[in-house]
């Protein structure tokens, strides 16, 4: 596993997939980052009772070569951390909050949401997707309840830059579909779990016509990661904050339109003729709407 940019973010989109031990490491790595920071990888080992060896797997599970290279990555990130100014307001919606109150809550975790995505996103497997998506035939994107709203809404976009491609959100039509594929085609898979049985299977499926697979997804280890060609991962470790949903999707959507917004910048020429098509072919459309309704009065 390529090493990612914020190792704390990092530990908690990988923690559903960790084992009983490395979940044990993992969460006083995430409530006390600071005391494991001052302690030598024997202290560490006995203050949670874990081998060495044990805890040196989990800093190679991270990307890191050895206990090291994890505890100067992680001072160096505590170090930034307690740098910026502390937020204002904690995530959670109290009784006694105001409406001002809670819209910066919500303003807060959705800055807080796309910052996350930006450390866990793997830039150079970023760009193959990108690159991958440029040469595809038709694209598909995958994906059942709020990650199907996110595929509803990247497709709109996608096809305005003239791109080839449909969103599914029903799983018969996704497997359907996806048996119907071949080596030019691409489909995105999009479960912020990892574990949707829907969108692996598919995915599945579409891999086995030779079609290109990306996963867009929050964790690390999940099984659609498995299935994947390429792997995308969005931020939003699913807090107690009301409206995770939101959050969810904000996060999806942050990667989606970072595609589109690279498609564009590859070939703005195309793109831009292609949406000024799309505009034209929707005011002719409402245009004739008008001049109907206008007929009926006279």
């Amino acid at each position: 596993m390529k090493k990612q940019g914020n190792i704390l973010e990092t530990v908690s989109s990988l923690y559903s997939s960790l084992t009983k031990t490395e979940k044990r490491i993992a969460e006083i790595l995430l409530h006390t980052p600071e005391q494991l920071n001052q302690c030598s990888l024997s202290e560490i080992s006995n203050e949670i009772s874990v081998g060495e060896a044990t805890f040196i797997r989990f800093c190679r599970t991270l990307g890191f070569k050895g206990f090291t290279d994890f505890k100067l990555a992680l001072a160096v990130e505590l170090a930034t951390k307690q740098n910026k100014d502390e937020p204002i307001f904690e995530e959670n919606v109290n009784v006694g909050d105001s409406y001002f109150d809670i819209a910066k809550k919500l303003q807060l975790s959705i800055n807080r949401v796309a910052e996350e995505t930006i450390s866990l996103l793997d830039f150079d497997e970023l760009e193959k997707v990108v690159n991958v998506l440029r040469k595809a035939n038709r694209i598909f994107l995958f994906g059942v309840g709020t990650s199907g709203l996110s595929a509803e809404e990247a497709k709109t976009k996608f096809m305005r830059i003239g791109l080839s491609v449909d969103a599914i959100t029903n799983n018969h039509f996704m497997y359907m579909q996806a048996a119907l594929m071949n080596k030019r085609d691409v489909v995105i898979g999009i479960s912020h779990s990892g574990f949707s049985q829907e969108i692996i299977q598919a995915l599945a499926i579409a891999k086995e016509n030779k079609a290109t697979t990306i996963a867009l997804t929050h964790n690390l280890r999940s099984p659609i990661t498995r299935i994947a060609d390429f792997v995308l991962i969005n931020g939003n470790k699913q807090g107690k904050f009301q409206g995770d949903s939101l959050r969810t999707k904000i996060a999806q959507l942050f990667v989606l339109d970072l595609i589109y917004m690279l498609m564009v910048k590859e070939d703005e020429e195309k793109a831009t003729i292609s949406k000024q098509k799309t505009l034209d072919a929707i005011l002719e459309q409402r245009s004739n709407l008008n001049l109907k309704k206008k007929g009926k009065f006279l």
